[in-house]
């Protein structure tokens, strides 16, 4: 996916002021992209889900439009959540082995 640098959303201006629309405008262009490859991108996914909380929390956003934004922040964080790799386990058998290496057979 080639990305077009002279869409408006990157020739915005870099300024401090919060503008809800734009935001919006590049939530949804993102979330287009999502399973464009036909198969969803967990950097994406983080990206889209960072974005719909910052909307979630802009001061003066309608009330229906932020609890969107906020309920749709959570579903896209569970997406996150399932695309990471399970955390992989310690091997416990290893140092137990090395203990009872280390003891006395016990004489019955």
């Amino acid at each position: 996916m080639a990305i077009d640098h002279t869409d408006p959303i990157y020739l915005a201006p870099a300024t401090g002021a919060q503008q809800p629309e734009l935001m919006l405008s590049a939530v949804l262009h993102l979330m287009s992209h999502y399973t464009a490859d036909g198969k969803g991108c967990v950097k994406l996914a983080s990206v889209i889900e960072r974005h719909l909380k910052a909307l979630a929390g802009l001061p003066g956003l309608s009330p229906v439009l932020a609890a969107t934004c906020q309920q749709l922040s959570e579903q896209w964080a569970a997406v996150v959540e399932r695309s990471l790799p399970p955390p992989q386990k310690k091997d416990d058998g290893f140092l137990a082995r090395l203990m009872t290496r280390g003891r006395a057979p016990q004489v019955a």
